[in-house]
């Protein structure tokens, strides 16, 4: 599918072999192995007719089509079809995930250009693909939605420390966030770091400050 327009959820590949790629939902998608799929995949372990996306008045469903391997919408199986959010991370089997936007208007920059607004900085964010970087290694799988949204309050207060309360209502919302648990957030900076140190085992990007918050220590390369 060719971009026509402005205004129309798109669909972006990240790991996996269409990496890189991107489609507009302009109409109903199917996602399998079979040649005449709209999105072809071709791997034994996706179904000849895999997932559908399905744009509506209400926004886009994403439908598993009784696959084999299964299809994925933020680590959750989809049985029933599934409602999708502005970044929600979709995978199709073990091969291939996707991230979703709303709208095109949030287009991100080509795959291999990293943010121009800190060239030189270890860790690198595009707020619009939702896409990171370390050491200009990209970080595959991508993060979750919640792992994002941490990590970008916290690089938009470069070096500053933010409390554990402002952190909680940006990622979950300031509705969501009376009911959210230590345990749940300590567990979310848990996994967030152990991304970071995949890529970058000798330095420690999220900094507790006992009885504060955390900050960002993102320095140059």
């Amino acid at each position: 599918m060719e971009p026509l327009g402005a205004e129309l959820p798109v669909l972006i590949a990240q790991s996996g072999p269409l990496n890189g790629q991107r489609w507009l939902l302009e109409r109903a998608t199917i996602i399998g192995r079979d040649p005449s799929c709209d999105l072809i995949i071709n791997d034994r372990q996706v179904s000849r007719f895999h997932a559908r996306f399905e744009p509506t008045s209400s926004g886009v469903y994403l439908e598993d089509l009784g696959s084999k391997n299964g299809t994925y919408c933020n680590g959750r199986r989809v049985d029933d079809p599934v409602l999708l959010k502005d970044g929600d991370l979709i995978q199709v089997a073990l091969v291939q995930h996707f991230s979703f936007l709303t709208s095109d208007a949030t287009m991100p920059i080509e795959p291999d250009l990293l943010p121009a607004d800190r060239p030189h900085s270890r860790l690198q964010l595009d707020p619009r693909s939702r896409r990171v970087w370390v050491n200009r290694k990209e970080v595959i799988p991508p993060l979750s939605a919640q792992q994002f949204r941490l990590l970008q309050t916290l690089d938009r207060r470069q070096g500053q420390v933010v409390s554990r309360q402002d952190l909680i209502d940006d990622v979950w919302g300031v509705d969501e966030a009376a009911g959210v648990s230590e345990q749940a957030f300590d567990a979310l900076v848990r996994r967030l770091r152990d991304r970071l140190t995949s890529l970058d085992p000798n330095h420690a990007y999220i900094i507790t400050v006992r009885g504060h918050g955390l900050r960002l220590d993102n320095p140059e390369e």
